[in-house]
């Protein structure tokens, strides 16, 4: 009896030794680099949808009143070109009519415009696009939602889950560059889900019209060397470390590698690392995941 529990003791020591190491690994500060110059700085940030029906709580209004402005300031400390957004809804009764993140974060930065946004009716709006109206061009934007009817807005995932989709623009650089951009946030619980739209993402940038430098962006809720990352490489996207834990659990809990990634295919080359921006803001967690940003160039 001694000896089996001395096993289990040592077994628990080795596990809680190996988490706490995970934790150590994934958890290293890393701070907002300057933009490198002549390149293009992207970012991709999950912020977590608000229960509009709650007053207090996590995810509530109240919620939403003590995070926004840190929210605010983790945008600016990114100074980003693009930022492709996950999970920017308000949850009402049917189709909600407002969407507090998406309208603050507009009122507060004039410098930027929101692309894959429109009548919720006609194109659903929780994933936009900013980007730095100084510089860069909205020629084109849509969407695709992740199932066997993707042209079909709102329609459920491959297995009737909740929907979920990729929205993308393009863009033209003030030096002529053009180039495309697809934001997306795959379902999180089912495997056979996250990879059937890897494999749609992958057809649709395969496609002749995308034949030019394009990012593919956002929550994959996968790791880099995962099958649903794979997919996509297999068609020849890149993706780039992302350096670490970018979903926290909303309590600085660092417990596995990156889920949110920047990935890009036609020319897309990365300049130095890219990273997640670990740590609070004004002290405290805007939302449950970190933002990731990359410096690129396009040939």
């Amino acid at each position: 009896m001694k000896t089996w529990v001395n096993r289990v003791a040592v077994l628990v020591a080795s596990l809680v030794a190996i988490s706490g190491g995970m934790v150590a690994c994934n958890s290293l500060p890393q701070p907002v680099k300057a933009p490198q110059s002549d390149t293009l700085r992207v970012a991709t940030y999950n912020v977590h949808y608000i229960w509009m029906g709650r007053e207090t709580g996590d995810w509530s209004l109240g919620d939403w009143e003590r995070r926004k402005e840190p929210l605010q300031t983790a945008f600016r400390s990114l100074e980003a070109d693009v930022v492709g957004f996950q999970e920017m809804e308000s949850f009402g009764r049917g189709m909600a009519p407002a969407n507090l993140t998406l309208d603050w974060l507009r009122d507060q930065n004039p410098d930027y415009a929101a692309a894959a946004v429109g009548d919720p009716a006609e194109f659903p709006s929780t994933q936009p696009i900013f980007y730095r109206q100084d510089r860069l061009e909205l020629r084109d934007q849509g969407w695709f939602f992740f199932s066997e009817t993707p042209d079909v807005i709102y329609s459920r995932t491959f297995n009737g889950s909740w929907p979920a989709f990729a929205s993308w623009a393009e863009f033209e650089d003030q030096n002529g560059s053009v180039f495309r951009v697809y934001n997306l946030h795959t379902e999180y619980r089912s495997m056979s889900n996250k990879q059937l739209s890897a494999a749609l993402v992958a057809e649709r940038i395969a496609a002749p019209a995308n034949q030019m430098p394009v990012f593919v962006i956002g929550d994959f809720n996968a790791i880099r060397g995962s099958t649903t990352l794979g997919i996509l490489e297999d068609v020849g996207v890149t993706f780039w470390p992302s350096q670490g834990s970018s979903f926290h659990f909303n309590r600085g809990l660092n417990l596995f590698p990156a889920i949110d990634h920047i990935g890009g295919i036609n020319g897309v080359e990365s300049v130095g690392e890219t990273f997640s921006v670990r740590g609070r803001f004004d002290g405290e967690w805007p939302t449950d995941h970190y933002p990731v940003v990359g410096d690129f160039t396009l040939r």
